[in-house]
Formats: structure tokens, C-alpha cells, sequence
């Protein structure tokens, strides 16, 4: 087989055990996931209550254009329909975006750690990578802006970042973007963008009327609870738009995942009910690291990324054995770190108890108080 040279030793994205899987394994009744950054809470009951008297003919295509949810989004944001690109997920749109920008002889830009996908397909297409390190779990912008040169064609900039949940504040984004040279693609990557609240952070549709060379992704997979309808889309100017979606596969968002989406963007007071109750549940996991003189990271998302000060593959299996999925810092970039999705307000003070609880008897925190 020809394969391309640059797959060779690659890994494909390894997503944590399923909760069944993990149950069969300990014996547990119960298993919680807090590793994906799902919404604990689901989705609006307006989506269960439509999917539960759905009687779509799914024997046909779906519409490859999602007229419907196109004109819903339109609405929603207050840009036109042509400035829309729809993706099975906002990864689908990080993949078209490499697929039509990235190749042999160009490099992209990104923070360190950030979201794995990115770097992951400019390998696929053979472009150079270049990751700068983040400072205090945000993006250095100055280092990002002196790592572009000649050949620079796609720049990432994750807001709020995952895995740390920091942001980029508006001042920080607009100086930014004012000295990428215009032929350099910046990505703004918005998949937590329902959750931040820092005044810092102002609305950023602005940002892609300005510059031609701006693209915002969102997805329905995190605040809207549609994780497994895959649906993201990209924000643009026209002509972005027009050069991207020859590159989109047809038919890539399904009749009902386009249907969900429509019936859970019109719930915007679920959406802020779920931003009040992240906020609170996020204060729990602030709490107890600073009880116990833990680093967590700012967040402006619904994780937290916080210190262990031990091997947080060890912390992972642990928490795993009493029934919580969580992410180990190791396989994120950020050692003796765990990413814990925030849950309800029961899940978390469960964790919590279980994590102290875990601590002392494998003698992983000394210091905890």
C-alpha cells in the first residue's frame, strides 16, 4: 500500500472506556462521566420531548444544504445564511479546514496544550507544526504572532482553551488579529463560548466582519447536550465560506441531528439555566482546591483542570474503580493535572468526597490538609 509517509506510527484519538465497559469491569452499578465536557443535565426537554414524536422517514437523505437549520442559526447569531458551514461536529470543520489550507511546504500555528485535533490533521497533510507553549494555561499570543512567517497558513487560537479553560480577552484577540498578515487563516475555536462570563471576553462575531481571514467554530455537542447529533458550524465571510464547502463531504449532518438542533437552539433559557447551575458546580471544585492547596486553572467552560501533584494516571484509575470517568492530565499535556467535567451539584460533591477520600489511602497527596 501507498501510504502517505506521515500516518506512519500514527495513533487514532483514543476516547475514554464507555460507562457500561467500565462497569462490567469493577462491578459498579453506577458509573458517572466526567471526561468528554458533555452537559450533565442533557439537553433541553423540548429535544426529548420532539425526538420522542418524531416520525421522520430516515430512509431518504437529509438535506446536504441544512437549509432549515442554516436559516435557524442565521437568525440566531444575525448573519446571513451564506456566511454558515455546517460539520458532523466542529471536529469535521477542523478537518476541512486542513484538508483545504494545509500541505507539504506550510506550517500551522497553535498553543501547547490545546485541542489535540488540530495538530493531528496538519500531520495528516503534511504540514509543519508548530506548537508554541502556553504561559499560566494561556495562549501567548506574542510567541504565536513570532512563529508565522512566509509560510504560515493556518493559525488556531482555542477561546476558551481546552483542556485549560482559559480565554483570550478582547483586547488580547484584537491586537492579535491586527498583525496576522491577511493571508493567514485564524481559527477561532468557540466550543465552550455558551458558558464564558468574563467581561473580558466580549461577543466575537465581530472579529469575522472585520477580517476576511477569521473563521469561528461552535458545535451543538457541549452547552446544547447534542454530543452524540454531531452537529458544529463555522462562522465566515462568504468567499471564506464558498472556498470551504466544496471540501465538506455531502450530506454530513443527518435529517435528525439537523431537526435537534433547530428544536435546542430555540431553548435559550435551558442554555442559561445550565450556565447558572456550571457556574455553581464549578465553585465546588475552586473550593476544595483551594482548601487543599491545590493549582486549578481560571475556567470560563464546564471543566476544570486542577494539580494532583502525583501520577494523575494513577488518580484516573483510581477515581475509575469508584465509578467516575475523568481525564488524566498525562494524555492531555499537563502531568499531575486531571480534567474533571463539571456535573450536577450531586456528581460533583460525590467526586469530591471519593477524590479525598482516595488520596490519603494511596498516599498521593502528603499535603492535603
Amino acid at each position: 500500500m501507498k501510504w502517505k509517509q506521515q500516518i506512519h506510527g500514527m495513533k487514532a484519538y483514543q476516547p475514554g472506556k464507555p460507562m457500561e465497559e467500565v462497569k462490567k469491569m469493577f462491578g459498579l452499578d453506577e458509573v458517572i462521566k466526567l471526561a468528554s465536557n458533555e452537559n450533565p443535565f442533557g439537553s433541553s426537554p423540548k429535544v426529548k420531548a420532539f425526538l420522542q414524536q418524531d416520525e421522520t422517514n430516515h430512509a431518504i437523505y437529509p438535506d446536504g444544504y441544512a437549509q432549515n437549520l442554516r436559516t435557524a442559526v442565521a437568525n440566531h447569531l444575525g448573519v446571513k445564511e451564506t456566511e454558515l458551514i455546517f460539520g458532523n461536529g466542529s471536529d469535521d470543520l477542523i478537518a476541512i479546514i486542513t484538508r483545504a489550507l494545509l500541505y507539504p511546504g506550510v506550517n500551522t500555528v497553535m498553543a501547547d496544550p490545546s485541542f489535540s485535533q488540530y495538530w493531528h490533521n496538519a500531520e495528516i497533510e503534511g504540514a509543519e507544526v508548530r506548537k508554541i507553549p502556553c504561559v499560566d494555561g494561556r495562549h501567548d499570543l506574542d510567541a504565536m504572532l513570532a512563529a508565522i512567517d512566509e509560510n504560515t497558513s493556518v493559525v488556531w487560537v482555542c477561546s476558551p482553551n481546552n483542556p485549560t479553560g482559559t480565554i483570550v480577552t478582547d483586547v488580547e484577540l484584537q491586537n492579535f488579529l491586527k498583525q496576522v498578515p491577511s493571508d493567514v487563516l485564524v481559527v477561532l475555536d468557540e466550543a465552550y463560548i455558551e458558558y464564558v462570563n468574563d467581561p473580558a471576553h466580549e461577543p466575537t462575531l465581530k472579529y469575522f466582519r472585520e477580517y476576511e481571514n477569521v473563521i469561528l467554530l461552535r458545535t451543538f455537542s457541549k452547552a446544547y447536550g447534542l454530543a452524540s447529533f454531531r452537529v458544529g458550524y463555522g462562522i465566515a465571510q462568504e468567499q471564506v465560506i464558498a472556498k470551504l464547502d466544496p471540501v465538506r463531504a455531502p450530506f454530513n449532518n443527518t435529517i435528525l441531528s439537523q431537526q435537534a438542533a433547530i428544536v435546542a437552539l430555540g431553548d435559550q433559557d435551558y442554555i442559561a439555566k445550565c450556565r447558572e447551575a456550571n457556574e455553581k458546580g464549578k465553585q465546588q471544585y475552586v473550593a476544595w482546591c483551594e482548601k487543599h492547596g491545590l493549582h486549578y486553572y481560571p475556567s470560563q467552560t464546564n471543566f476544570v483542570l486542577f494539580e494532583v501533584k502525583a501520577d494523575s494516571n494513577v488518580v484516573f484509575e483510581e477515581m475509575m474503580k469508584r465509578g467516575f470517568i475523568i481525564r488524566s492530565g498525562a494524555a492531555l499535556g499537563a502531568p499531575s493535572y486531571i480534567r474533571v467535567t463539571i456535573g450536577t451539584e450531586e456528581q460533583n460533591a460525590k467526586f469530591l468526597t471519593l477524590l479525598e477520600e482516595v488520596t490519603p489511602k494511596y498516599n498521593l497527596f502528603f499535603f492535603l490538609k
